[in-house]
């Protein structure tokens, strides 16, 4: 059973950062893609970044391109999203989720796990 689980989230202004962080528990955290998604309220969710199941390839929405940093640990089972120079448009709340594969993918359908969520509010 996959259990993903996210902290991090807050209030802050705009201009700010804030670091994300998704914890996994299972044993395949460690071979699968992982990847980070946002719902504002009213919109529908968003792809944020992906990453591969070793870290070597990410991608990113262009709308956070530059300023969010995905990274995984996979020794200690933690994903994480380094969010800098924040935005209003950034507040939502922000999911992690686990892929069925190994490839970074921009694709919901491919997420087979998904947390709770942390909230995301920017201030201006």
């Amino acid at each position: 059973q996959v259990q993903l689980v996210e902290s991090g989230g807050g209030l802050v202004q705009a201009g700010g950062s804030l670091r994300l962080s998704c914890a996994a528990s299972g044993r395949t955290f460690s071979t699968s893609a992982m990847g980070w998604f946002r719902q504002a309220p009213g919109k529908e969710r968003e792809f944020v970044a992906s990453i591969s199941w070793r870290g070597g390839t990410t991608f990113y929405a262009d709308s956070v391109k530059g300023r969010f940093t995905i990274s995984r640990d996979n020794a200690k089972n933690t994903l994480s999203l380094q969010m800098d120079s924040l935005k209003p448009e950034d507040t939502a709340v922000y999911t992690c989720a686990q892929s069925q594969g190994m490839s970074p993918t921009r694709n919901y359908n491919q997420y087979f796990y998904w947390g709770q969520g942390t909230q995301v509010t920017v201030s201006a």
